[in-house]
């Protein structure tokens, strides 16, 4: 299935804060809130389950790749 290309907003590069044990619960949260936001947004696009899976699948190559450099 074909979908047109948008041009997406350049995201800012933004240090992270380091989290305190306090507020890691609150970025779980945000975490789950944000991945389901995502996920509706793709599926309201168009997106296939398949394409989705490839989409993650790359975010966590990418993850593993900058866990490797440390």
């Amino acid at each position: 299935m074909a979908h047109a290309v948008t041009q997406a907003t350049p995201i800012k590069s933004v240090e992270t804060p380091v989290v305190s044990s306090a507020s890691a619960p609150n970025r779980e949260k945000a975490l789950q809130i944000l991945s389901k936001s995502i996920y509706k947004e793709l599926r309201e696009n168009g997106y296939e389950p398949k394409q989705i899976v490839a989409l993650a699948s790359e975010i966590i190559s990418l993850v593993t790749s900058d866990l490797n450099l440390d």
